[in-house]
């Protein structure tokens, strides 16, 4: 095992984690099933960093998480209707609303805050 420096080291990581996916914890392969793992993952978040989401796609996402309706996005944020404004984009959030869906939600504000 090394570490993943390449296109195909990767490639190389793949394949392997392929073959001993399914080992058993506390076997050699369980091991190194874990270690490769931890590499694969770094060398992912190096490579292909994931940017923030829309701020209303996160809001759609965790309300569906949760299973929650617009109802409910008007219920936290206090006033009727503004939530099917906000879901359609045709309402830009303020500060207080994104205070309350963060706290609501757990959304970090600094997704909630980027443009959209």
């Amino acid at each position: 095992m090394k570490p993943i420096h390449s296109e195909i080291d990767y490639k190389a990581a793949l394949q392997r984690l392929e073959e001993i996916f399914d080992a058993r914890p506390g076997t050699v392969e369980g091991d190194e099933l874990e270690i490769l793992g931890m590499l694969v993952d770094e060398y992912e978040r190096k490579t292909t960093p994931i940017e923030a989401p829309d701020p209303i796609e996160a809001i759609v996402f965790r309300m569906d998480q949760m299973g929650y309706g617009p109802k409910d996005l008007d219920r936290i944020l206090g006033l009727k209707s503004q939530a099917s404004e906000i879901l359609n984009k045709t309402r830009k959030l303020n500060l207080t609303q994104i205070r309350k869906i963060h706290l609501a939600f757990q959304i970090p504000a600094d997704v909630l805050i980027r443009a959209y």
